[in-house]
């Protein structure tokens, strides 16, 4: 697939589309499922790249209108920000999404005042209008499902250590499974997977078992919404583990350090950084901070860390 395509076709009835966030290649992805008379989409994005999704789905001969299904992995903003604006223009959308998030899906206030204490200063120009869903149009997920939709059987799972929402889906005609953050973050074919480890759920016991998860299913291919396909699994899985393993050593050696929180975290930042662009070229290593800030992984690893001593 080259890069000048707009729509990337995995599989029979499985698309996915850069959604060009803040004017940045292979920051979110979303995927498009196609079938039976319905439309789905894996993790809509927030409501700033809602042209953007507008007009992919016009390269493929769709509108909002045609959406029948929001496939929620879970409810940070680059996921799901531009739910609430989707329902606006189509009221017959249903929105599958874990149990857990549900209730902020439907009144996003401590979402938003959670959020602006991370991004003070720039929700609107990262996420744009963020609306509240009708719980009406809600299916709330447990996990375990196994759901219909776009004329194919997803299983879901609950899938918690990134988020404590988050559930991830199956489709296993195609062997793809949309794993939203659970396994990382990846922008470039030959970078590594790493974790986005921002405040306030991150629980590294629960995300190896969500791991764990994911390898039992044995799927072919991962989708991330960060960025895209990557295979194969066990890779894939395997360097994640060891970049989580050692993301939360380093947070864990900042700890330790004499100062003040800004600067543990900044020596956080600073290993992270030089260990990112021993790998990458200074473009990609840019949008991999844009994707996953190290500032917030260190929050939350930190968070985490303590809450556990």
């Amino acid at each position: 697939m080259t890069e000048e395509r707009k729509v990337h076709t995995l599989a029979a009835g499985v698309s996915y589309i850069d959604l060009e966030f803040l004017g940045r290649r292979r920051a979110i992805a979303s995927a498009i499922l196609t079938g039976a008379g319905e439309v789905a989409i894996v993790d809509c994005g927030p409501s700033t790249t809602l042209s953007t999704l507008r007009a992919r789905l016009a390269d493929l001969g769709l509108t909002i209108a045609d959406i029948t299904h929001l496939l929620i992995t879970h409810i940070h903003l680059d996921h799901s920000g531009a739910a609430g604006g989707l329902l606006e223009e189509n009221s017959r959308i249903r929105v599958l999404v874990h149990e857990r998030g549900a209730p902020h899906m439907v009144d996003p206030s401590k979402l938003v005042s959670s959020a602006a204490r991370l991004y003070e200063g720039q929700m609107d120009s990262l996420w744009g209008a963020i609306l509240p869903v009708p719980a009406s149009a809600l299916t709330v997920l447990t996990g375990g499902e196994r759901i219909t939709v776009a004329g194919r059987g997803l299983d879901v799972a609950y899938t918690p250590g990134h988020a404590s929402h988050h559930v991830r889906y199956l489709d296993r005609d195609t062997g793809i499974a949309f794993v939203g953050d659970t396994a990382g973050l990846r922008v470039t074919v030959s970078g590594p997977p790493l974790p986005p480890t921002p405040p306030p759920d991150i629980d590294l016991e629960l995300w190896s078992a969500s791991l764990a998860t994911i390898e039992r299913w044995r799927p072919d291919t991962l989708f991330l919404t960060h960025f895209g396909p990557s295979s194969p699994v066990t890779v894939h899985l395997s360097d994640l583990r060891d970049h989580l393993e050692q993301a939360a050593r380093w947070a864990k050696e900042s700890l330790a350090l004499e100062g003040d929180d800004r600067e543990k975290e900044a020596w956080f930042i600073e290993r992270m950084r030089r260990d990112l662009r021993a790998r990458v070229s200074e473009p990609d290593a840019s949008t991999y901070e844009m994707a996953g800030r190290f500032d917030l992984s260190w929050r939350g690893l930190a968070r985490y860390l303590r809450k556990r001593a």
